[in-house]
């Protein structure tokens, strides 16, 4: 719990959703956030555990275009402690609508990406919301499954064996 009001309103600001659990915030993702969230998905293991190729420069911020210009989209840029950690969204995808989250790497393992997905899925009250994770990122997917989310099915793409979660309530 929060000890000090000033801190909470310092850590959240106005337009930002938080989580009681950790001191992480959500808020929209800004221009200024772009170079940091560029340098999280360049890092090559972090891009290895999830077994999502990283961007170029170019192409990462034609993505981020996309991204804005989709209405159907939300995203959030992850803060703690009054510095950008990570990046979550959902989006439609394939007729049903989907959930990610990037955490970078020097921040792992500090509750971060569960925090920040709490916090997300009463952001986005979509259901249900599938998550895909590598099955050798078992960071992420435990992150899913303490947030609600069960195995739904298993499927080979190319060299990486896929889990997809779902989040039904």
């Amino acid at each position: 719990m929060w000890r000090h009001a000033r801190l909470k309103a310092a850590l959240y600001g106005a337009g930002m959703e938080s989580s009681e659990a950790l001191p992480v915030a959500l808020r929209e993702t800004i221009d200024a956030d772009l170079g940091t969230l560029f340098e999280f998905q360049a890092d090559a293991e972090a891009s290895a555990m999830a077994a999502f190729p990283s961007r170029d420069l170019p192409a990462f911020l034609e993505h981020q275009a996309k991204i804005e210009a989709d209405p159907s989209a939300i995203t959030r840029t992850i803060v703690a402690g009054g510095e950008v950690v990570g990046s979550i969204g959902s989006w439609p995808a394939e007729g049903d609508r989907d959930v990610g989250f990037w955490i970078g790497r020097p921040h792992w393992g500090n509750g971060y990406a569960t925090a920040a997905l709490r916090a997300f899925l009463a952001v986005d009250l979509h259901r249900p919301l599938r998550a895909h994770v590598a099955d050798h990122n078992v960071g992420s997917r435990r992150v899913l499954e303490k947030c609600g989310f069960v195995l739904d099915h298993s499927t080979q793409e190319e060299d990486v064996l896929e889990h997809v979660l779902v989040l039904t309530d």
